[in-house]
């Protein structure tokens, strides 16, 4: 299923990027197979080294030559696709920017528990924000009706006032997605004074970035800080879909705080999406343990059977496809790969 929001003549960049739609559903698909394997089975060292080394095999045959601007796992001391690691077979001289994140919730994937996800962001070369050791950044994400109704300088109440009215409903009816964090606390009490519905999931803020800018999503907004990684891959999502972000680094640590000064990098600076991601951008998920986003993997008459969603300028896809030759292990108890909820 495709959606176009509108109607456009594809730049040569985008025509360019568009050919890596399938490497990008490729690369989280294959992360996705390797992990599920780990589902519910406690070891998530295991279901990321998986993941990782899965997307890393898969990456090596992108055409081109694609760069890793951010690589999740530096903050959780996990295996990852290391910032500045270069990948693809060089067979052109197309040049691609990489966010990226192998497995989404490892978590969740280890306890065997909904929301697991794998992926990554194609954007074109040059043009990805690199946190440097940031690795925290405070974020609002909103649909492309409330693009113009945020600001990050704004206090909560503000925010949900002018995003309910950008939307042309009383606050009572916002739905918003905050992490379930001690750092987090104040917001989610102060946002349920106001009568806002909070989902406060304990991990997972690109999921909830994509509730709140999908057109079926199911949040009209994302609030609180989150991970650098997971910021720059929804900036690539909310480029694609027009909707509206603003981010900015939110160090968490002394050792992180020092680290953002010695390289000097500015953390006050509030950065619009075009800042994050200055360019065409693509972005893929692959389900792991299902959740509402995306099914985890599931049998299908013997077959094994994956969902992914990809995001490009202008569109979105859901692709269920049959992994060929793959041979079936169903997750342990909870992780289920039935349908969405």
């Amino acid at each position: 299923m495709s959606t176009y929001l509108e109607s456009f003549a594809p730049s040569h960049a985008l025509t360019k990027l568009r050919t890596l739609e399938p490497m990008a559903a490729d690369a989280t698909r294959a992360a996705a197979i390797a992990s599920v394997q780990f589902a519910g089975r406690g070891d998530d060292k295991a279901a990321d080294g998986a993941a990782t080394e899965a997307m890393r095999a898969m990456l090596s045959h992108m055409p081109g030559t694609g760069t890793v601007v951010i690589g999740e796992g530096e903050k959780d001391e996990a295996p990852m696709l290391f910032n500045g690691e270069e990948v693809g077979d060089g067979s052109t001289e197309m040049a691609i920017d990489i966010a990226v994140d192998p497995l989404e919730c490892t978590d969740f994937c280890a306890a065997g528990v909904p929301g697991a996800l794998t992926t990554i962001a194609f954007a074109e070369g040059g043009t990805m924000w690199s946190p440097g050791p940031g690795l925290y950044m405070d974020k609002l994400v909103v649909g492309p009706e409330a693009r113009e109704a945020i600001d990050l300088d704004d206090p909560p109440d503000r925010t949900v006032a002018n995003v309910a009215e950008a939307l042309g409903k009383p606050a009572e009816e916002l739905r918003v997605v905050v992490l379930d964090k001690p750092r987090h606390e104040g917001l989610i009490e102060q946002l349920r004074g106001l009568g806002v519905a909070v989902a406060a999931p304990s991990d997972g803020d690109v999921a909830g970035a994509l509730a709140a800018i999908l057109a079926d999503g199911d949040a009209d907004l994302l609030m609180g800080v989150g991970g650098t990684p997971e910021g720059v891959m929804t900036a690539c999502a909310v480029r694609a879909l027009g909707g509206g972000m603003k981010g900015r680094l939110a160090p968490q640590k002394e050792e992180e705080e020092k680290a953002l000064a010695d390289a000097g990098m500015d953390t006050e600076r509030v950065l619009d999406v075009d800042d994050i991601v200055g360019g065409e951008a693509i972005f893929s998920a692959t389900g792991v343990t299902g959740g509402a986003l995306v099914r985890g993997p599931w049998d299908s008459d013997g077959q094994t059977m994956t969902e992914t969603i990809v995001i490009a300028p202008g569109k979105v896809q859901r692709i269920v496809e049959a992994i060929v030759g793959q041979e079936w292990s169903p997750p342990s108890s909870g992780a289920s790969g039935g349908s969405p909820s």
